[in-house]
């Protein structure tokens, strides 16, 4: 983990979170208004679209059967692969 956040000019990593991504001296950067403030918005909007959480959606609509907590969960999903792996990596090499 260390290595890959280094290969993005990354390396303050002092306890749980990296401080070259989770500071108030970052938040005013690009990089750091795109992770927090339109992050925090597309959570919002996606639990709003969703209607409803993660959690909600994969633990009580699944255990119920519910067909549109197993399409929700499945984005939910696919969302969160294709942010970790195609649109973090370039985020973090601005």
């Amino acid at each position: 983990m260390r290595t890959e956040l280094a290969s993005y000019g990354i390396t303050n990593i002092n306890g749980m979170l990296p401080q070259e991504i989770f500071s108030w001296e970052n938040l005013f950067t690009i990089k750091g208004f795109l992770m927090m403030v339109v992050g925090g918005f597309m959570i919002g909007f996606g639990s709003r679209y969703a209607g409803g959480y993660t959690s909600g959606h994969a633990i009580s609509g699944l255990s119920n059967l519910q067909l549109p907590s197993l399409i929700a969960t499945c984005c939910f999903f696919i969302g969160g692969l294709i942010m970790a792996n195609i649109i973090l990596p370039i985020i973090l090499s601005l």
